[in-house]
């Protein structure tokens, strides 16, 4: 699957009152990159038929980033069902590769039209390959 990377540098507002960044911040990150991996390749058509809805998240904090730190973020995803795709978001501290953040989300496809789960084509699943 293709792999889609980004970096972030953390500044006040991403913070929490222990003066690391707040936890609402890594899942802001999450959802920005999921979000730029499904608009990457995205026609409109596909945007028009289609939309992403979250069904589960689960995050793992293995780690501290502060003020400063320059945090890479990776996402890809890891498994898909008929109408569900598992994406994996991996962050990582940019000065020494340290892994602070490993993340699952299920996130299923839902058509415009109807408002209910839809079949995952070949045409999305190329998207993300």
């Amino acid at each position: 699957m293709k792999v889609i990377e980004r970096t972030v540098t953390v500044l006040p507002e991403h913070l929490d009152h222990l003066n690391h960044v707040n936890n609402i911040s890594y899942v802001k990150w999450v959802q920005d990159i999921a979000i730029k991996h499904w608009e990457i390749n995205l026609t409109e058509e596909i945007r028009n038929l289609f939309y992403w809805v979250l069904i589960e998240h689960n995050i793992k904090y293995k780690g501290e980033a502060f003020l400063g730190d320059t945090i890479n973020i990776k996402t890809y995803i890891k498994s898909n069902t008929a109408v569900t795709s598992i994406r994996k978001v991996e962050m990582r501290l940019q000065k020494n590769d340290k892994l602070i953040i490993d993340s699952e989300t299920n996130w299923c496809l839902i058509s415009t039209v109807s408002k209910k789960p839809t079949r995952i084509t070949q045409e999305i699943l190329d998207i993300f390959s």
